[in-house]
């Protein structure tokens, strides 16, 4: 996988780099039920490991199209398995919030709040790595995609998604791609 995604933007190296992200966020709703089994692992930590398949395409994505150490690479898929709790907690919280309002609704303001989170906490970290671009203007692309990506969460409630999801393959193929524009060298 990591020779397939190579360091220029041409289309065929973006739609590898998206088909990678959807591969990524299939492999997402599969893990819970792995990790469950593992028993002596925390709560907040195996969270954090369902967020592993998108975590190594962001490693390779930062490594390939980034002229930083490997190191930041690392530290931007720790980044992205932070983001990635953090996301689903506010995704909780904000469902919390909305008690009397119906579900979909529910969920499509629980999904919008954890992508836009989720994208936010990626592209800040990121950001303050070596790996990134400082200025905001890059990753505002990101952080829009993100957030509206997210709202396909509505769709995985209405239809009662499990081990499958919309959300996860389009959200991690979508914020890939724009982390690969974000990061042009």
């Amino acid at each position: 996988m990591t020779e397939a995604i190579t360091a220029d933007t041409s289309r065929n190296d973006l739609l590898k780099i998206a088909v990678a992200g959807v591969v990524s966020g299939i492999l997402t709703p599969l893990l819970p039920g792995l990790i469950d089994r593992l028993e002596a692992v925390p709560g907040m930590l195996r969270l954090a490991l369902v967020a592993v398949p998108f975590a190594v395409l962001v490693f390779i994505v930062v490594r390939r199209r980034s002229a930083s150490p490997p190191w930041a690479a690392v530290l931007a898929a720790l980044v992205t398995m932070i983001a990635f709790v953090i996301a689903v907690n506010a995704a909780v919280w904000i469902d919390a919030q909305v008690p009397g309002v119906a579900k979909v609704i529910r969920s499509t303001l629980a999904g919008l709040a954890g992508g836009f989170v989720g994208s936010g906490v990626m592209a800040g970290g990121i950001a303050l790595l070596s790996a990134g671009p400082r200025q905001a203007a890059p990753w505002l692309p990101m952080l829009v995609t993100g957030t509206i990506a997210g709202s396909l969460l509505a769709v995985d409630t209405a239809l009662d998604l499990d081990l499958t999801s919309v959300l996860y393959p389009v959200w991690q193929a979508a914020v890939a791609v724009r982390l690969a524009l974000a990061l042009k060298p």
